[in-house]
């Protein structure tokens, strides 16, 4: 009895562990060659912004993945993107504003003072990452968006090597470049915004005082830059841009969540800061990292179920009277 009641209990673990197993290998044939259109949107969004672009490229062509980002138009190239609210908050000197467009809900943070937008960098840098509500704890600051790239040795993810180069109060703090270029995302001592390539030696000659590495760039002194909308998909996106005036805009846009919000692509960043009247702008960490922190608590829905992200850096809003 005991024999055939062991055999039974063999078979039905056998009969579990193939159907998993079953389950795995036909889930990107699904995901990829099925007929869930929004499934296959926030997954070729994903993997082509991860490390692993090709596993895309390895179940769909360049024209279907450029068909289904293209299907989904965020943004009328005519009229300005909606805004459902603003709260402004005087005595802080913010005005945060919610938006809309046909596939993604977010936030967006306008200060009227650049110099008060600083770079936080973790405490423990090369060893752990912080969490966006640390920062702006850490260092007095009234709100915060994640920051720059970051790699990730050994696949640990906690985020505590900062890619690129990292620039805080006019110094680097890390550089991993060396002598070579990178793109940068970047505040000078005037409070201007600088997108694009620089090398390490020319971060004290243009007087760069914060910076972190991301890209691509969006909007380069009121020109377009290049980018392919297929190439990054659609998906949770932060960014940051700044008006002819100098105020800043800081962008954060909710993704991957099919009944709230898909995402969006980089033309609709693009097209968002020239709605705002951007003349520099460009794209930040994105995904499971997008997140706006302000008065104590996260403004946008993070896709990531197990909550804040822990990073190496993050762009803070200093208070309105601080030096």
């Amino acid at each position: 009895m005991w024999k055939k009641r062991k055999i039974r209990l063999t078979k039905i673990v056998g009969f579990i562990i193939f159907n998993v197993l079953f389950t795995v290998l036909l889930a990107p044939f699904i995901t990829f060659w099925g007929p869930f259109e929004a499934t296959k949107t926030i997954a070729v969004g994903s993997v082509l912004t991860s490390r692993h672009p090709q596993v895309v490229k390895a179940f769909l062509s360049d024209q279907e993945i450029s068909d289904i980002v293209n299907n989904y138009n965020n943004s009328n190239l005519n009229s300005n993107t909606p805004v459902q609210s603003a709260v402004t908050d005087t005595s802080a000197g913010i005005t945060i504003e919610t938006i809309t467009g046909k596939t993604f809900k977010g936030k967006v943070m306008l200060i009227k003072d650049p110099k008060r937008i600083k770079v936080a960098v973790t405490k423990d840098l090369g060893v752990k990452g912080e969490r966006v509500s640390d920062f702006v704890k850490d260092t007095g600051a009234v709100a915060g968006i994640n920051g720059g790239g970051f790699c990730d040795p050994n696949g640990a993810g906690n985020g505590g090597f900062p890619d690129g180069l990292t620039v805080h109060k006019g110094e680097i703090v890390q550089n991993n470049i060396g002598s070579n270029s990178t793109d940068i995302v970047a505040l000078d001592k005037e409070g201007k915004l600088i997108v694009g390539q620089i090398m390490a030696d020319e971060v004290k000659k243009k007087n760069i005082q914060e910076a972190v590495f991301f890209w691509p760039p969006l909007i380069q002194d009121g020109k377009r830059c290049e980018f392919k909308d297929s190439e990054w998909g659609i998906g949770p996106r932060t960014a940051i841009g700044q008006k002819e005036d100098g105020t800043i805009i800081l962008v954060v846009i909710d993704g991957r969540q099919p009944l709230w919000s898909l995402g969006a692509k980089m033309s609709d960043l693009y097209n968002l800061f020239r709605d705002y009247g951007a003349v520099n702008a460009a794209n930040l960490d994105g995904g499971s990292s997008s997140e706006l922190f302000y008065n104590g608590k996260v403004l946008n829905k993070l896709w990531d179920w197990a909550g804040e992200r822990y990073l190496p850096t993050a762009f803070v809003v200093m208070p309105k009277d601080s030096k």
